[in-house]
């Protein structure tokens, strides 16, 4: 996919904060019945009927989940999937294939990279619970698809679709109530971790703010949309729990050895998170991937540039920029000034450069978030 812009600039501009699921499918019939049920404030259904408009619309703002049917003149929906997974501008956006043939179908989609199959005919609910869940949001569409509804005029499939529609205002505003809860009660759980690492505590909160603004400056949907990024960056050293106490205050360097099971805090993390359907998305890859360098010299993958998934990328200047700053069992906090020429020295080697240019654009946010958590 060479005519994809790069990373940056291709989702900055036009901005929507609601959830954004681009179908891709020939039949005008289901896209109707999708973009009527779907209507409402937070959800926008963007349809493209080939692969080729579909390239557009991703080149135009990135959806926060991409519904794919199989059968499509020209690239088929297997097919445009395989090619947007093994193009890291693409990659990490969710992939829903909908067939209306189990046989042979899972495994090729899985081979694929798309993240999950919806059978036809479905629940336009059913649908909607997979995307909210690909995208970073909750379980709990009360309503599943039945098997034999067959082909329905076009009107009575809108009066259907606007039934539906008043069911799912009325269960999305209680989500969001469990969505609120699940935050606090995750911010809670955070600060109760940060007791094992002495001195630390309030860093979660901290980089958690600097990670949004940040992420908000750059302007990546992909983060600023994924409601599973802001847990990812709250309980990002939740694997610490399986690290003895002995190196986590440690007054003075590592060992090798030492330093080696402290890495090993963000696979631990991911494992234990990995079954958690809140967190899948963006909020795993940071907490597996916050401690990658730009240069390839992170760990634990050693991945590089453009390989870092862009969460982690971001996560990494706001975690380097609360470390520094603050007071560490083998260490005194550095001035902020000190903290901040450290980041500009490490761009384009530790650092994600475009993410630095973030930082320095809003460095006075930065330092009131700060002073604010103080305060608290």
């Amino acid at each position: 996919m060479s005519q994809l812009p790069k990373p940056f600039s291709r989702y900055g501009q036009g901005r929507s904060p609601v959830l954004r699921i681009l179908l891709v499918d020939d039949d005008p019939a289901l896209r109707k019945l999708l973009r009527t049920t779907f209507g409402v404030a937070d959800v926008e259904v963007v349809e493209a009927e080939s692969a080729d408009a579909a390239r557009r619309e991703i080149r135009r703002e990135a959806p926060s989940v991409i519904v794919l049917d199989v059968n499509m003149p020209g690239t088929n929906g297997l097919e445009l999937c395989r090619e947007l997974k093994h193009d890291p501008r693409t990659r990490d956006i969710p992939v829903v294939i909908l067939t209306g043939s189990e046989s042979g179908t899972t495994e090729a989609a899985k081979e694929a990279g798309a993240e999950a199959i919806v059978l036809k005919p479905f629940s336009p609910l059913e649908l909607l619970a997979v995307a909210e869940r690909l995208a970073g949001g909750l379980y709990g569409v009360p309503f599943r698809a039945t098997r034999s509804r067959g082909n329905r005029p076009e009107a009575e499939l809108l009066l259907y679709a606007r039934d539906l529609r008043h069911m799912l205002e009325v269960e999305r505003g209680q989500r969001q109530l469990l969505q609120s809860a699940y935050l606090e009660t995750v911010s809670a759980l955070a600060s109760a971790l940060e007791s094992k690492d002495t001195d630390t505590r309030a860093h979660s909160q901290r980089v958690q703010r600097y990670a949004a603004a940040l992420a908000e400056r750059v302007g990546d949907s992909i983060v600023t949309k994924d409601a599973s990024a802001p847990y990812g960056f709250l309980l990002h050293d939740v694997g610490k729990i399986g690290i003895p106490d002995g190196i986590l205050q440690k007054p003075g360097p590592l060992s090798p050895a030492e330093r080696r099971r402290m890495q090993t805090h963000t696979v631990l993390g991911e494992a234990m998170l990995s079954g958690v359907a809140f967190l899948q998305g963006a909020g795993l890859r940071i907490v597996r991937s916050h401690h990658e360098r730009w240069d390839g010299r992170g760990y634990p993958d050693e991945l590089a540039g453009d390989e870092i998934a862009v969460g982690a990328r971001i996560f990494a200047v706001a975690d380097a920029l609360d470390a520094m700053t603050s007071h560490r069992p083998y260490r005194r906090a550095m001035s902020w000034e000190s903290a901040r020429t450290e980041i500009l020295d490490q761009s384009g080697r530790q650092f994600d450069p475009t993410i630095v240019e973030a930082f320095v654009g809003i460095e006075p946010e930065l330092r009131q978030i700060r002073h604010d958590l103080a305060a608290a």
